[in-house]
């Protein structure tokens, strides 16, 4: 195809497919759909018939039911076509919605994007960058100078540190070109193909019921003290081989997928060497769409709580806490896949309620010995029971001694069973073969209202 574009004297320069190749192919043996833009025609603009090809083949990832790959480079709408080039945008917008939820649909971007240019990666369910040499912004630095005064470069505006460090646009960002190709080959591998195909299988070496002893250690004796949570992560799937998304983004909360037994899992879990594992705004929202994600393709979730509660502060309910922290909640309870929870140590508050529990449809929830379920922290507790006492080291001990063991929310049946932390492994995988055929639907909606 080539474009069809007269005015500016454009009949003059025309090029065998114009700004943009499309087709698809195989990765590792799984059909997949790509569309890769040519920034050295026409700056990878996007013209009516840029967009035909695209919309062609996102149609038949559609008809037959396989992922959407695009590698972006694109300078935004080809100025020489005008509305045209709008519309070709709206085309692709249109069916980056109705393919939401349908087949993954994953962005790499490879080069400089502006304008129309951004809103088709950022309705895609993961979006992946390329440090220093790839860019996303609605206007560029120059238009910014013109209206607001501010100097600021591309790397500053739209590069992949500010994506992925800040505004949380992007999902990750690789080191170079092969790089990004490379990774994107190994997370595709993680992915089903549809919402009917359910998680891929592939033969395990790693044995299922593997004990892991390092776990019994893990969590320090002192309650305040931080560990790393993707170190439990790495200790429970299979082979150790965990693809984090967001890895630099609201190091709070750890999402990412990985294996049991051979079939894909998505990991949720909070953090405490970061903010001693609070939810935040950044985190709640973060998890709220690894978890629709999952969901949508029903890819079982285990959740690996250890969270003291949401992060107070003013800075938190002026930018919308309650709403944002509503994310995570709506996003666990209207789940219908496979849900495995293990408290590993604190649940408090709401923050427990959030985090996949029993309340929310939560399918198995475990507890390790060191787990703490409570409404708040011995200390805060006290403080508010026996306000003005004299003898309040006595209550606190009483406090510690009823509420900080996982004993008061197992005889409520909140919780399933408090198991040995290193048979942890073990019991997800049986438990996940358990429900591998789980059937559970919501009630019949349009859609619901999620607290955006």
């Amino acid at each position: 195809m080539e474009h069809t574009c007269s005015d500016f004297e454009m009949e003059k320069q025309k090029f065998a497919g114009d700004s943009v190749v499309t087709g698809h192919g195989e990765i590792h043996g799984r059909k997949v759909f790509v569309f890769s833009q040519d920034f050295t025609v026409f700056g990878g603009s996007l013209s009516s018939v840029h967009a035909k090809k695209v919309c062609k083949i996102m149609d038949q990832a559609m008809l037959v039911g396989a992922p959407v790959i695009g590698l972006n480079d694109s300078g935004g709408a080809r100025i020489q076509e005008g509305v045209e080039s709008l519309a070709g945008y709206a085309d692709i917008f249109l069916r980056n919605v109705t393919a939401s939820g349908v087949i993954p649909q994953i962005s790499v971007i490879m080069g400089p994007c502006a304008g129309g240019a951004v809103y088709s990666p950022a309705m895609t369910d993961l979006v992946f960058m390329v440090k220093d040499t790839s860019y996303l912004f609605i206007t560029g630095p120059d238009v910014v100078k013109a209206v607001t005064n501010e100097d600021v470069t591309q790397e500053q505006l739209g590069g992949s540190k500010t994506h992925t460090h800040t505004s949380g646009v992007a999902h990750g960002a690789f080191e170079n070109d092969v790089d990004a190709l490379i990774q994107l080959r190994r997370l595709y591998d993680f992915l089903p193909l549809n919402n009917r195909e359910g998680s891929p299988r592939r033969q395990c070496s790693d044995p299922w019921d593997r004990p892991a002893y390092s776990l019994d250690s893990v969590v320090p004796l002192e309650s305040t003290k931080a560990y790393n949570m993707i170190d439990v992560v790495l200790d429970l799937v299979d082979d150790r081989d965990f693809f984090e998304i967001m890895p630099n983004y609201a190091k709070n909360l750890v999402c990412g997928f990985a294996r049991m037994n051979g079939e894909t899992v998505g990991i949720v879990g909070n953090n405490p060497k970061y903010a001693a594992g609070c939810l935040d705004i950044n985190s709640s929202v973060k998890g709220a769409r690894f978890v629709r994600f999952c969901d949508a393709f029903n890819i079982p979730i285990v959740t690996l709580v250890d969270v003291p509660g949401f992060l107070p502060g003013t800075s938190q309910e002026y930018n919308g806490i309650i709403r944002h922290g509503a994310k995570l909640l709506y996003a666990y309870a209207e789940a219908t896949a496979p849900k495995v929870t293990i408290i590993t140590r604190k649940a408090y508050g709401g923050a427990y309620d959030v985090m996949s529990s029993k309340h929310l449809r939560g399918d198995v929830n475990y507890a390790w010995p060191t787990a703490e379920v409570a409404v708040m922290g011995a200390k805060g507790a006290v403080s508010i029971l026996y306000r003005g006492s004299d003898n309040v080291a006595r209550y606190e001990q009483e406090y510690i001694d009823k509420f900080t063991n996982p004993f008061s929310a197992a005889v409520r049946g909140f919780v399933d069973d408090i198991i040995e932390p290193h048979s942890t492994r073990m019991r997800i995988c049986r438990d996940l073969n358990m429900l591998r055929d789980k059937k559970l639907s919501n009630p019949p909606k349009k859609h619901g209202n999620i607290p955006l």
